[in-house]
């Protein structure tokens, strides 16, 4: 890209913005996914009697649950975000383009 470009890009009060919420909420959902990553991991490690509780009367215990929660919980964040990229973010870079192309 053209350095002048990219120095008009960078002075756009509305690139400001966008780094603010790209980088605000990617920092939220990273939040988020350690919570419930280190939370289980904490689990494992100071109350595995908990994990091995039976769900039911069953072979099954809460641990196989949870462990599939913090797995699928890795793809719904991923889902969020790519959702919100490709809406609001990539609505307000092409916004951003545009402007500084005239």
């Amino acid at each position: 890209m053209d350095p002048e470009l990219i120095a008009k890009i960078k002075a756009n009060p509305q690139y400001n913005e966008l780094v603010r919420k790209r980088s605000s909420f990617a920092r939220i959902l990273t939040v988020m996914m350690l919570l419930i990553y280190f939370g289980f991991v904490l689990l494992v490690a100071f109350n595995k009697p908990l994990l091995a509780t039976p769900l039911a009367g069953g072979v099954t215990t809460i641990g196989i649950p949870l462990g599939v929660f913090v797995i699928v919980s890795a793809f719904i964040l991923t889902g969020i975000y790519v959702r919100r990229a490709n809406g609001e973010f990539d609505n307000m870079t092409k916004e951003i383009i545009e402007k500084v192309k005239k």
